[in-house]
């Protein structure tokens, strides 16, 4: 099986506008919504075995939650700032592991999301996205629809 977790990170803070976009924190709701989210998929059992994040504070703070909650550590990943859909997959699949998260930015995030689902048109600050296909073979799936797929979001 070939599993995939896209997580969009958490809501930012906008207030210091002396910070560069690489270096804004999560907001209060950030904060909140990250931890909860982490833990729903930890429950769910949805195995991941990398966790791949972007070097964005609020990606990897975010990616953090994820990683305490699952047990794993988190990879960064500078490419994946401000990524388009096709390197966020290619950064799974080039991960050398079968079951990956991806922390990431929009518009990637989204467009990846649609791509793979037909269905989910965005994907709000702190959404899961989780996809699974029935093959261990990252270029099969890659060439397939998921065999099956799940999106949450904090709200």
């Amino acid at each position: 099986m070939t599993s995939l977790a896209l997580v969009r990170h958490a809501k930012s803070d906008w207030g210091d506008s002396s910070l560069d976009d690489h270096d804004r924190p999560l907001n209060d709701r950030g904060r909140r919504d990250a931890p909860v989210m982490a833990q729903r998929l930890a429950d769910s059992g949805f195995e991941i075995e990398v966790i791949l994040s972007s070097t964005a504070l609020r990606a990897r703070t975010t990616a953090g939650y994820f990683g305490r909650a699952l047990g794993l550590e988190v990879r960064l990943d500078e490419a994946l700032y401000g990524a388009p859909a096709s390197t966020l997959l290619q950064a799974a699949v080039d991960s050398g592991a079968s079951a990956v998260m991806v922390v990431a930015h929009d518009p990637g995030m989204s467009v990846l999301a649609e791509r793979l689902s037909g269905e989910i048109d965005h994907m709000p600050t702190c959404a899961v996205a989780t996809f699974t296909w029935d093959t261990d073979d990252w270029d099969v799936a890659t060439s397939l629809d998921p065999d099956s797929w799940t999106f949450a979001a904090p709200r």
